[in-house]
């Protein structure tokens, strides 16, 4: 009993010290670059200009597909590439959930952030922003075409669920002016189509050009001009607190572009371009390639994280069988915080949290590590099972042949635990290659990612998904018959 409290204790200050980091390691970062101007100084050094977006909003950002490569285009993408090149920087574009766009600016994951973000009170208090550089006309409704004569103003919504981007104004104009209606909030603008074209929604609030762009590209879909009320404060670029040199000459920039009117004499005009391209040639064989990078990357991930839970649960289940109360402990802790939390916040906690440390961790070696440490707590229950499932004559058979306890583990006690939890091994991989899609949260180009690519790009929800569907069962059902020969080469052995 007396263990149990203590276990429960040290769990309890795991996750008030684990908090905390996450939530001071901003703030430290943000001192950090107060005092120095750090991030122009960096971009002068790599020759590098960073810039988070979540390219689903066309036609201010999206994706758009030339020689089965992923191309960023839209307003946002040009002013980005604008900015770079008076800054005399190659331009990097991370796309990501929006939600998660401001995080990853204070975290020093992007330098920028050009995502139709407008500069509200909220944001202000943690992040800097540019001038405005573009002004929406106002906020619109999209809705099935089939609904066109039953919703056009707020109170015909009452009591329907309303949808829009988690985090964005749009969001918070639907709870503050739709009380009567439910919001629901959803991190990609696709998901929220898809939920609307399934009926899941009765409409989804978006800036007029987002709006009329699904709607020409969709003949079962209409935009409505919604009497939302809101003070049109416009779309400015997202700058780190402190960097009084990089806001001055994005600044620069911004005022160029109005000058020359470039939004309306080139950006606008060029992303209207790619979206006509995608109406004509949308074909599932054209993205093909899409998919292959996407098993690519999930399969990287998998073998990877595999190594990494198999290592580590190893390590694991033989501290908590081990003797020495420190490590049973230190074994005990791990495996009950780990599966005691949600693997998505392991990921954005490995990614944001640790990578504010590490600068130069990639989001792909960030879920691999968070996929692998969660899988390790798994895995060592699994073995522990397995070890305890070994008769204890065959440990003292082993020890009174001369075998030292080592290997008596290595030589006798393993490889029949191995055998005996083999197929709750082979759950465990299966499910890790499922998992693998969660990773997609923080930009990493595993196939779920890249269906989602997909469906901004093609303006079709269900599809990509069935594809990635069929993608998913074909690469389990591999797996799951490989595992299966292993284990009648097991039971052949015998």
């Amino acid at each position: 009993m007396k263990k149990a409290k203590i276990v429960n204790l040290f769990l309890v200050f795991i996750t008030i010290i684990s908090t905390l980091f996450l939530f001071n390691q901003p703030v430290a970062a943000a001192d950090k670059k107060v005092a120095s101007d750090s991030v122009m100084k960096k971009i002068k050094q790599t020759k590098e200009l960073v810039v988070g977006t979540s390219a689903d909003y066309p036609p201010l950002e999206f994706t758009t597909s030339v020689n089965g490569n992923t191309k960023y285009v839209g307003v946002d993408i040009e002013l980005a590439k604008d900015i770079a090149k008076d800054l005399h920087a190659k331009l990097v574009i991370k796309n990501m959930s929006f939600d998660s766009l401001l995080v990853a600016l204070e975290t020093g994951k992007v330098d920028m952030v050009i995502s139709a973000m407008t500069p509200n009170p909220e944001r202000k208090k943690s992040v800097d922003f540019s001038q405005i550089y573009y002004k929406p006309s106002g906020e619109y409704f999209l809705i099935n075409k089939r609904d066109q004569t039953k919703y056009k103003k707020i109170k015909d919504f009452a009591g329907q669920t309303v949808g829009a981007q988690t985090g964005s104004i749009q969001y918070q104009l639907i709870q503050s002016q739709m009380k009567k209606s439910k919001a629901k909030g959803l991190g990609k603008i696709n998901n929220l189509v898809l939920a609307l074209k399934s009926g899941k929604m009765s409409g989804v609030v978006m800036e007029e050009l987002t709006a009329k762009a699904y709607a020409k590209n969709d003949n079962s879909l209409m935009a409505v001009r919604s009497d939302l009320r809101e003070e049109q404060a416009g779309n400015a670029v997202a700058i780190a607190k402190g960097q009084p040199g990089l806001v001055k000459a994005v600044n620069k920039t911004i005022s160029r572009v109005e000058k020359e009117d470039l939004i309306n004499k080139k950006y606008l005009p060029e992303a209207a371009k790619y979206m006509k391209t995608a109406q004509k040639t949308n074909t599932m064989a054209k993205y093909a390639p899409y998919f292959v990078k996407g098993i690519e990357y999930t399969i990287i991930i998998t073998v990877f994280s595999v190594l990494i839970g198999i290592v580590l649960g190893m390590l694991l289940a033989l501290m908590r069988l081990s003797k020495n109360k420190l490590l049973h402990w230190i074994a005990v802790c791990y495996i009950e915080f780990i599966r005691g939390t949600p693997q998505m916040v392991q990921i954005l906690f490995v990614y944001f949290g640790v990578g504010a440390l590490i600068s130069n961790l990639s989001a792909l070696v960030a879920g691999i590590i968070a996929i692998g440490l969660n899988s390790g707590a798994y895995v060592a229950e699994d073995i522990r099972s397995g070890i305890a499932s070994v008769a204890k004559g065959q440990t003292e058979a082993a020890r009174s042949l001369g075998l030292s306890q080592a290997k008596a583990y290595r030589y006798v006690i393993i490889p029949q635990a191995l055998k005996n939890i083999w197929p709750a091994l082979g759950n465990e991989f299966i499910t890790l290659l499922k998992d693998s899609s969660l990773v997609s949260v923080i930009g990493v180009t595993e196939l779920m990612y890249q269906t989602e690519l997909i469906q901004t790009s093609t303006y079709r929800g269900v599809l990509p998904l069935f594809i990635a569907m069929i993608i998913y069962f074909i690469m389990t059902f591999t797996l799951t018959r490989l595992l299966n020969y292993f284990e009648r080469r097991m039971k052949h052995n015998d």
